[in-house]
């Protein structure tokens, strides 16, 4: 396993210094609207894509954790409470974006490739024989969570100082995200008292991780996820040549 963490923690160091996420605070406010913008788009597309896998899973102990995880994304069952998509809303409106801008903004090719690639993902791992949980299982924890904590790891690098005020911590997304998804455990050491979705995903995967004996597909899956994040902003790379110095 520590040798798996090695290679994940390669992965997740590679994603940080993409040139349009190690930019983000000197990225002017049109090119950071923009692509909080698109990623909006991604983000609706979270609960779908768990909603493929969990279809897909046959194990019934990571069956159990995924359900946990996408339920958790709508709190209240009675409609009193936000869902974790309208958070996002709330924390867009509160950084300056206007309804108009949700509103008109549609996504770019680019995006629905991102999005439709990730689709394609899940089902490709969803119909392999002897090792599709693994996969499964895998492309949630590292697409659906501790790069998305990487990922609003460095957005918060700009939207920190934005949404914090007198002190007070008002963002309802980005931040509770941020530190809910990532990756608090190395694989070898993660338990059941683990707390975050990387985490809890990881217990089970760590055991059949083990039972399989051969992590080629772990490996794979990790990869062609990060392949998915990246190309996501590689739409925005020419906003870094814009930035000041």
């Amino acid at each position: 396993m520590r040798e798996l963490d090695g290679f994940e923690d390669e992965l997740i160091e590679r994603f940080k210094e993409h040139p349009v996420l190690a930019n983000i605070p000197r990225l002017p406010d049109e090119d950071f609207a923009a692509i909080l913008l698109q990623r909006r788009f991604v983000s609706l597309a979270f609960t779908p894509s768990y909603d493929l896998a969990i279809d897909l899973l046959r194990d019934e102990v990571g069956l159990r954790i995924a359900r946990t995880i996408l339920r958790e994304e709508y709190p209240d069952s009675h409609g009193n409470t936000r869902s974790h998509r309208e958070d996002m809303k709330e924390d867009l409106l509160q950084l300056g974006i206007s309804r108009r801008a949700l509103v008109e903004t549609k996504p770019t090719e680019a995006t629905k490739k991102a999005i439709n690639d990730t689709f394609e993902l899940i089902a490709d791992a969803g119909a392999r024989d002897a090792d599709a949980d693994v996969r499964l299982l895998t492309i949630l924890r590292f697409w659906g969570e501790v790069l998305v904590s990487v990922e609003y790891g460095r957005l918060w690098e700009r939207i920190g100082p934005l949404l914090t005020r007198n002190g007070e911590n008002r963002s309802r997304f980005y931040y509770p995200h941020y530190v809910h998804d990532a990756k608090a455990h190395p694989l070898a050491t993660v338990s059941l008292l683990s707390t975050t979705h990387s985490d809890r995903l990881a217990t089970r995967l760590s055991e059949l991780l083990a039972r399989q004996g051969s992590t080629a597909c772990f490996r794979e899956a990790e990869e062609r996820s990060l392949q998915l994040k990246t190309r996501f902003y590689d739409q925005f790379l020419l906003a870094p040549d814009r930035v000041g110095t």
